[in-house]
């Protein structure tokens, strides 16, 4: 690789005499500066870059090193993906590939030109328009590409390789046509029309809701099968996992499609909030990460069910960042310090980070919040800035004092809210107490009061929204109210109530924040029924399921609440409504997040008691479930619209349900007839899943049908990796083991590793937690062996065990020593080295 940087020296810096660009595993070649070969004397190079002695203060440096992509296994940087070469810059893979100031708020224009042999690599890609294409000698080829906006290195990317095309077009806003373009291996590019059809919808809903119009001439995307991450947004070129980009009703889920959309979206947004826009330093990884899964967010929920696409982000939040910030490797949405940057791309820095861009915008609301953003992009533009300048802008336009606020991005930690009300019928008040708390964190044992928008409603005994109005207020108030906390203790009381509401808490989600109140099951069967929020309403049925279930972990002989089961069968009768909504509604707390809830988890408990109470669920309804089944089964042809979406979602939860009652053979009928028909993959592999964590008689020969039909398919068969990972068997491991020997499987490949190893660790708590610690040792073994090819992956998976001490004594030993095995290991990557500590420490 060759390099000519033209440089000058920032006047306004302290003046060093020395020049120090990055550059990791290079082997240079040759160093000149304005022409003139440099002596070996005037330049030395280490492990972590090279220093050029006392340039002048306006120069041109060019270089020229060797590297070794196809030995490249860390996917970092520039490296090869079957036959295809591919780079990967974020966070620090540039420096693997030249000598370069490797830092975000280093910008340049990049022009780049790449030769290759024509007919091994007849397709070759980098950012911005390409400008020159020449035919040489010896069938080769060169091309040129000019990137007219200044980018940090990050940004930079390439592609080389024999890839198919699909072609489309979209007009801007402003009458500009710009060319889109979606690359794949040719066997694959029959699946890349829905993410084309999703690109065209992010970028009108980016003009429309943002005012934000694309700028180049053409727009790429590349699929990659080998990819540690979902995607990357670098500058005119996309490149994505390949999990992340391909679909057909036959090969993918509703859930797919749905990331795919989403992923699309958000990689495309980037382009103003990221690239035009980018981080001062990697401290301010939220600026541009937490603003675009906000906005991904938004779109996804525009694209479908706004209270669905919110009760799934938060969800997920519940169930990871907040598992995260309870734990060792608790750290804020900014980050005071890291080992290894790739350590920090996390839920806190993307997913609380969205939480604390929404909280702003529901502080300012929709129209200051655009003339906000509309400021940013205008004053930024070009930049590399912080995330203290983005609340400038909130508070400047906003009209809005968020001094305090930001607090959100320096304190780690989930904050607790501890709600009271009090009722004065005489004078027709409720009286509302919050007290707010934080638990210490690692470097943070002390917590300063957040302000927190907290959004409440109240419902009249009939159902019926009422006016949120403060003591004081001469109009009545809306019939959402979002009440801002600052201090330790508020309290707030409302009027006019002629008889004692039922409050609705934390409504869509308001705040990151875990709300405390007294409900009885009662008030939670109301709220479930009608609560005017969708979330609130999903909020309410998984309090009311985690109440039933902690009861039934308390005492396993513990009956149910009164009017439970009729509640239920409720919901399943009421099939007119967001059938999607109603499947969030009846799907039952995660076996992970009940034990987020218990001072020390108890494993065996909670998945018999999550199972058992499943299992009466059905074996009481198992009617109510089968008229669903049938009610929501569709032999049309299939449709990626969300009304159908949703009929297969309540369809197929109907059928997880059913699958619990062991030895039913017309359920068993169902699954098997359900597989066997083959209309769409969500369909198929529910019912595969179905049969196999119900190990009925059927699963094993369904198994090797799957195998069989979808060999040749990567992504189809990761599902089929995952579906056994995750099963209910008990004696697992060695079956994981097993299947690390399948000629499928390589570590080599991020999506297969997460498919069989992360499902298993992640999402089967009762057997990856098996009380004889073997889950622990083959995640360490797996971790060992990555950590030599892959640490960013093997880092990932790693986390899992630093929450050691939340486990019973016998279970906390076993993994505590495969940590300390870990540590104990020579040669660690910072990666892992980074994970290991903490979770020892911590």
């Amino acid at each position: 690789m060759r390099s000519r940087l033209s440089m000058r020296r920032n006047p306004a810096a302290n003046k060093v005499s020395d020049l120090w660009l990055d550059g990791e595993g290079l082997k240079p070649v040759a160093f000149s500066l304005d022409g003139k070969l440099l002596p070996e004397s005037a330049w030395s190079t280490d492990e972590n870059g090279v220093r050029i002695e006392a340039p002048p203060d306006e120069f041109v440096l060019e270089t020229e090193v060797e590297i070794a992509p196809e030995s490249n296994t860390a996917l970092e940087g520039l490296y090869r993906s079957s036959e295809m070469f591919c780079t990967q810059c974020e966070a620090e893979g540039f420096r693997r590939m030249t000598w370069f100031p490797d830092r975000p708020d280093v910008m340049a224009r990049f022009t780049t030109t790449i030769e290759a042999d024509k007919s091994r690599f007849p397709v070759l890609l980098s950012n911005g328009n390409p400008s020159d294409a020449q035919d040489l000698e010896n069938g080769r080829h060169r091309i040129t590409w000019n990137d007219p906006f200044p980018k940090p290195s990050y940004l930079f990317a390439l592609v080389a390789g024999k890839l198919a095309l699909l072609e489309d077009s979209f007009v801007t806003a402003s009458g500009r046509t710009v060319d889109l373009r979606i690359y794949s291996e040719p066997e694959n590019i029959d699946k890349c029309g829905y993410a084309m059809r999703s690109l065209k919808k992010a970028m009108r809903w980016d003009e429309v809701t943002y005012g934000r119009e694309y700028d180049l001439d053409i727009f790429m995307i590349v699929a990659v099968n080998d990819f540690n991450m979902g995607a990357m947004e670098n500058k005119g070129l996309n490149i994505f996992n390949a999990k992340l980009l391909l679909a057909l009703p036959e090969t993918a889920t509703d859930a797919d499609y749905q990331a795919i959309e989403g992923v699309v979206a958000h990689e495309y947004f980037h382009n103003w909030t990221g690239n035009r826009i980018t981080c001062r330093d990697w401290f301010q990884l939220s600026l541009k990460e937490g603003f675009t899964v906000f906005r991904d967010q938004e779109f996804s929920a525009d694209m479908g069910s706004r209270s669905v696409k919110r009760i799934q982000d938060v969800r997920m939040l519940r169930a990871h960042q907040f598992a995260e910030d309870a734990s060792p490797m608790a750290h804020p949405v900014r980050p005071d310090s890291y080992m290894e940057i790739n350590n920090f791309y996390t839920l806190t820095v993307y997913e609380k980070g969205a939480e604390v861009v929404r909280m702003q915008a529901n502080l300012l609301g929709p129209e200051r919040f655009r003339k906000a953003t509309d400021l940013y992009f205008e004053r930024y533009d070009g930049q590399a800035v912080t995330t203290d300048d983005f609340v400038a802008c909130m508070q400047e336009a906003g009209g809005k004092e968020l001094t305090q606020f930001k607090r959100w991005y320096s304190q780690s930690g989930t904050p607790e809210l501890l709600i009271s009300s009090i009722y004065l019928a005489d004078g027709g008040r409720l009286e509302l107490t919050v007290t707010q708390t934080c638990p210490p964190t690692p470097g943070q044992p002390e917590k300063l009061p957040m302000h927190i928008p907290l959004a409440i409603g109240l419902i009249d005994p009939d159902g019926n929204d009422l006016a949120v109005t403060l003591d004081g207020e001469t109009s009545s108030g809306p019939t959402t109210r979002v009440l801002e906390l600052r201090e330790k203790t508020e309290r707030f009381v409302f009027k006019d109530l002629d008889r004692r509401p039922v409050l609705s808490l934390l409504r869509n989600f308001s705040a990151p924040v875990k709300a405390r109140y007294d409900f009885s099951a009662g008030e939670l069967m109301f709220l479930l029924a009608h609560d005017s929020n969708g979330f609130a309403r999903w909020d309410a049925a998984q309090s009311l399921h985690l109440q039933v279930l902690e009861s039934l972990i308390a005492n396993p002989e513990a009956g149910l609440p009164e009017g439970y089961l009729q509640a239920i069968q409720s919901v399943l009768a009421n099939t007119s409504e967001d059938q999607e909504l109603l499947a969030e509604l009846l799907t039952l707390p995660s076996e992970s997040y009940i034990g987020d809830q218990m001072n020390v988890i108890d494993v065996d408990a909670i998945h018999t008691a999550r199972t058992g109470l499943m299992r009466l669920i059905a074996r009481e309804l198992r009617q109510e479930f089968l008229s669903v089944y049938e009610a929501c089964s569709d032999s049309g042809a299939f449709s990626y619209e969300h009304a159908a979406m949703a009929r297969r979602a309540l369809k197929n939860l109907a059928l997880r349900y059913l699958s619990m009652l062991e030895g039913d053979a017309e359920v068993e009928a169902l699954a098997r007839t359900q597989y066997e028909t083959q209309q769409n993959m969500t369909d198929v592999s529910a019912a595969l899943s179905c049969c196999v964590h119900a190990e009925m008689p059927s699963a094993s020969g369904l198994l090797a049908d799957f195998e069989q039909r979808w060999k040749e398919q990567p992504l189809v068969m990761d599902k089929w990796f995952s579906i056994q990972a995750t099963s209910r068997q008990v004696n697992l491991v060695p079956h994981i083991r097993e299947l690390m020997q399948h000629p499928g499987f390589t570590l080599r490949n991020p999506n297969r590793v997460r498919a069989l190893i992360g499902a298993f660790v992640s999402g089967n708590q009762a057997r990856f937690h098996a009380p004889d610690g073997s889950g622990y040792q083959l995640l360490a073994d797996v971790v060992l062996e990555l950590d030599g090819t892959n640490p960013q992956i093997a880092s990932r998976l790693l986390r899992t065990m630093s929450r050691w001490r939340r486990y019973d004594d016998t279970r906390s030993r076993l993994m505590r020593a495969q940590l300390q095995r870990i540590s104990e290991t020579d040669g660690l990557s910072k990666d892992v080295l980074e994970i290991v500590s903490k979770s020892l420490e911590g």
